[in-house]
């Protein structure tokens, strides 16, 4: 493209037309000066069909690290964005490190990235995350360039751009022409991560479409596991078992602390694990049902979940070695009396939680059960047992791993050895305990995530509970419902059928 014939732009002011800084498939960039001297960039899109929806984001101007817009408007056969300069983009700065960046900075530059995208979440996908799109503004390092950007909730048209992407970050559904979502955002982040930490691109190609689609990222090691297992999530080919750019902020936040001595020992015992995660996970397909999305969704519930376990076994043999370990049937932990047992994680089917006259309260995808034991007292008290879903209780389409928990209704005469206890999705007491009718089971303990950050307490918990098991201190909640904390969203009531 070459320089405009004039030399001055009029906009809401007067802007003077310096050189060339960058070109590219969405138009051009220049230095520019305003009549008050004071210097920008300014950038010429020209007017195709799609290009004008770069204007509609001056409005981002004001949220957390997006590069503000000065100056918008027409100018020829161009629409114009005025910013203002930045030091320098992420890529020159990678370039400037030899390729790689020291673990502080890097997790510096992810944290502030990792906020701008919190406050896009909901609203607009940026589609195009990669060092070149990071520019160092004002110490803080900026998303910037959302040429192809859409907002989250509207209709793909097909002036959008829909297939324009960079394909060493485009996440599988880019592949797939499939619409792009914050979890789109997400998985080139994790992509963009992996390079700032180890110097490299996770998929190099050349056969680009296959490794994003096909093949699990390296496995790699040097870094701590929270960080290991973060990237690795963000590249979980199944969007909806990513975790949000929210969730990825507050790790990262979370990183930059001194950690406990309980969360280095869960570091300590976790490190081999997340490293072997990434291998585990490689089936996809181009043309998948819906069910095969959900054993996508399935396969990354399992690594998640094997994860969390293997840190539980590991920290219970550390504290102590005595207990006896049994893997043969999910996992059985004794000590003395004391018993904790996890059943085998199974698949859920779709609608699992629906009853008459309501769609289910939310989707459940895999399912297991945790429980801790003695042998009864004289008021043939167990123990407790939760159940443990992979579903999306809190947001819809959000999957993650939730602990909860069902007591009998007060109102009837039964009771049970555990109490509270778990129940799988499949029955219609799980259902019902969600529904908004009267039921014989209810909740005891609402949906509690305990993925993607929240492992340790999950973890000290049952560590907790498993210990009052075997020395005969476990005794019935004085009261339930118990407050976890938790929630989940309710049932949505279904159309009726009008009659033709």
């Amino acid at each position: 493209m070459g320089k405009p014939k004039m030399t001055t732009i009029i906009l809401r002011q007067a802007w003077q037309l310096g050189n060339q800084l960058a070109a590219g498939g969405f138009g051009c960039v220049h230095e520019c000066k305003a009549q008050d001297e004071s210097t920008a960039v300014v950038k010429l899109i020209p007017k195709a069909p799609g290009a004008s929806r770069e204007l509609l984001f001056e409005e981002l101007s004001g949220l957390c690290n997006i590069i503000p817009i000065l100056d918008r408007g027409e100018w020829e056969n161009y629409y114009v964005l005025v910013m203002p300069r930045a030091e320098e983009s992420l890529r020159q700065h990678l370039e400037k490190a030899g390729g790689q960046l020291t673990l502080d900075e890097a997790v510096a530059v992810l944290t502030d990235v990792a906020e701008a995208l919190a406050s896009l979440e909901g609203d607009v996908v940026h589609r195009d995350i990669k060092p070149e799109n990071v520019l160092l503004y004002e110490n803080h390092w900026c998303l910037a360039d959302f040429g192809i950007a859409r907002y989250a909730e509207a209709t793909t048209a097909p002036d959008t751009r829909k297939f324009a992407m960079t394909p060493s970050y485009a996440a599988p559904e880019r592949w797939r022409g499939e619409r792009a979502t914050n979890a789109t955002d997400v998985y080139a982040f994790g992509v963009m991560a992996f390079e700032l930490l180890y110097g490299a691109l996770p998929f190099p190609g050349p056969d680009l479409r296959e490794q994003h689609l096909n093949q699990p990222p390296p496995v790699v090691s040097g870094y701590p596991p929270t960080i290991v297992s973060l990237v690795n999530e963000c590249l979980f080919k199944a969007s909806a078992s990513r975790p949000t750019p929210a969730n990825i902020f507050a790790r990262l936040r979370a990183c930059q602390t001194t950690a406990s001595s309980a969360t280095a020992r869960l570091q300590a015992v976790n490190k081999a694990v997340v490293e072997k995660q990434g291998e585990r996970y490689a089936e996809i397909s181009a043309e998948r049902s819906r069910e095969e999305c959900r054993r996508e969704i399935f396969g990354a519930a399992q690594q998640s979940f094997t994860r969390i376990l293997e840190v539980m076994k590991g920290r219970v043999l550390e504290a102590a070695p005595a207990t006896n370990v049994s893997t043969g049937h999910g996992l059985t932990l004794c000590l003395g009396d004391g018993t904790l047992t996890v059943d085998p994680v199974q698949m859920a089917p779709a609608e699992c939680l629906a009853v008459s006259g309501y769609g289910p309260a939310f989707d459940v995808i895999a399912y297991t059960a945790i429980a801790v034991r003695r042998p009864q007292d004289p008021n043939s008290y167990e123990g407790r047992q939760h159940s443990l879903w992979f579903c999306d209780a809190h947001d819809e389409g959000v999957y993650r791993w939730y602990e909860l928990a069902f007591m009998v209704s007060p109102l009837i005469p039964e009771r049970f050895t555990l109490d509270p206890f778990g129940l799988p999705p499949t029955g219609e007491h799980a259902a019902g305990a969600l529904s908004p009718a009267m039921h014989v089971r209810q909740i005891a303990w609402q949906p509690l995530p305990f993925d993607q950050g929240d492992e340790e307490q999950f973890i000290d918990r049952w560590l907790t509970w498993f210990a009052a098991a075997v020395d005969g201190t476990i005794s019935h909640p004085s009261s339930m419902p118990e407050k976890s904390g938790g929630r989940f969203r309710q049932p949505h009531l279904r159309e009726r059928r009008r009659a033709e």
